[in-house]
């Protein structure tokens, strides 16, 4: 069997493949929790959940931070700094992805490690003008929907934060991360009053990312409020919802010139905890024109375990991504 990991903006989510029965299990634990477990009480929680030995695990894929340590697929045991080129940057660290990604490399499980799309990748050079462009889990989304069949797609997914891809006959050609243009609900680019804010000291670059989202404007703290205000038709609500769809939107449209420019059109795919609600997707699709398809936000966890699957059957090449990985070790 294969388990996948998406290192989640709040939790970690593990998605257990069971190839011969066809089951999929799911587990999520709060990236806070994960914080405070010893690594032999996580292992043995992935195991009870699912039912499994950790003999049982052929092959593990798992995501961390922004992966921009690394450009290729690589096996946990050869990469040095959890695959980062340092946590120090944009989004809120609680130790939780940490903690798992130690935890799964000193069990000795045979695991990969997804790498993040970066100024060293081999997308579109074009984009490299900016150092980071979309963290590990988004390549499991986009493998996942590979998996459903499609090869060419722009995927944006639309929670915390808003990060937007493109992939042209099945590879990787670029993405548009959250502290670039879209806003998530949490989290976004910083205007000019941040700059102001950020440069007299009164508050980090980091911190003014992390509240520079739609939110910012409301009275509502989190996702749940903002959806219960919105069904009550509270108006700040819905211009909350409105600002995250239009902005997703426009971001979608940029990537589609970029897919156009590599010969290809592609469908609309979106996923994540607000890109799930039904309203962000009509007024999306109302933007653009388009029937829009959603994927879940476990999307992320079962694609890295369909990556493990793959690499595990043969693979070494996932969307245009190498993979350096000996696969005898994973034979049971």
């Amino acid at each position: 069997m294969f388990i996948g990991i998406d290192h989640g903006t709040t939790a970690m989510r593990f998605a257990a493949l069971f190839p011969q029965s066809g089951n999929i299990l799911k587990l999520e634990i709060p990236r806070t929790d994960a914080a405070n477990m010893s690594e032999s009480r996580l292992v043995s929680t992935i195991g009870s959940t699912f039912g499994i030995r950790v003999t049982d695990i052929s092959l593990m894929a798992v995501t961390y931070s922004m992966g921009d340590g690394i450009r290729d697929i690589e096996d946990i045991r050869n990469v040095k700094n959890r695959g980062v080129k340092s946590i120090e940057g944009a989004g809120k660290k609680t130790g939780g992805g940490g903690r798992v990604f130690d935890s799964i490399r000193s069990s000795g499980i045979p695991a990969v490690v997804i790498p993040g799309i970066h100024e060293g990748s081999g997308t579109d050079p074009r984009l490299n003008i900016f150092s980071h462009s979309t963290s590990p889990e988004k390549v499991g989304i986009a493998y996942h929907a590979y998996s459903l069949g499609l090869t060419d797609f722009v995927l944006s997914d639309i929670s915390s934060n808003t990060v937007t891809l493109g992939v042209a006959g099945g590879k990787l050609i670029g993405a548009i991360d959250a502290c670039i243009f879209a806003p998530g609900l949490q989290h976004g680019p910083l205007d000019v009053q941040a700059l102001r804010d950020v440069d007299a000291g009164k508050m980090s670059a980091n911190e003014a990312f992390v509240h520079s989202g739609v939110l910012k404007h409301t009275p509502f703290s989190d996702r749940h409020q903002l959806i219960r205000a919105a069904e009550d038709k509270d108006p700040r609500a819905i211009l909350a919802l409105d600002s995250i769809a239009l902005f997703a939107a426009m971001e979608i449209a940029g990537m589609q010139l970029l897919l156009k420019d590599h010969g290809s059109k592609g469908e609309i795919i979106v996923e994540g905890s607000v890109g799930e609600i039904p309203y962000v997707v009509q007024r999306i699709e109302k933007h653009l024109d388009v029937r829009v398809r959603v994927l879940d936000w476990w999307s992320a966890a079962l694609g890295c375990a369909e990556i493990a699957r793959d690499i595990h059957a043969g693979s070494r090449d996932i969307l245009g991504l190498n993979v350096n990985f000996d696969k005898d070790v994973t034979d049971t």
